[in-house]
């Protein structure tokens, strides 16, 4: 009788486990409402959305040439002041993911900075070239003094979106 009360016991813990672990995944996407945002190239289905940690560690795991389709979200930190091409996104620390758009085809607001956005798309790692760098600079508004100390190329973690939800 123990062992049938212990089996029993050990069951229920399994599945109120493994029905936890689900609600939590769904809770993901579920929580996500369109309303609350405005959407900037494809529209896509919300599904795991990456944390800017979790991101941050898919970024680590990548080698120049390795490609992942993933969403992540996370506060979008600038975007390009002449026309919304381009935009970087928080990660854990300091780090940040410098965000293109696909085929050149969208542009965000001008004035998206401190917004929350989720990004659908790939992420790479990327060497940016210095003319490459120096333009994005210029891009950003930086000053001659600034745009001059760019002398040498960057590792970035890179990514095309497809898709950006940014929130109202």
């Amino acid at each position: 009788m123990k062992k049938l009360n212990l089996l029993v016991l050990v069951l229920m813990l399994a599945v109120s486990g493994n029905i936890m672990a689900q609600s939590k995944a769904k809770k993901t996407a579920q929580s996500f409402n369109a309303t609350n945002y405005a959407l900037f190239g494809e529209k896509f289905k919300v599904g795991k959305i990456l944390t800017k940690e979790e991101m941050l560690k898919k970024y680590k795991n990548l080698k120049k040439g390795d490609t992942i389709t993933v969403q992540f979200v996370s506060t979008i930190k600038s975007v390009c002041k002449k026309k919304g091409c381009w935009m970087k996104m928080q990660l854990a620390g300091d780090d940040t993911s410098f965000v293109k758009f696909k085929d050149y085809g969208f542009f965000v607001p001008l004035n998206a900075d401190d917004s929350e956005a989720i990004v659908s798309g790939k992420a790479f790692v990327d060497v940016v070239s210095v003319e490459e760098l120096k333009h994005y600079a210029k891009d950003a508004g930086k000053s001659a003094a600034e745009i001059a100390k760019i002398t040498k190329p960057e590792i970035t973690y890179s990514f095309l979106a497809s898709g950006v939800y940014i929130k109202k």
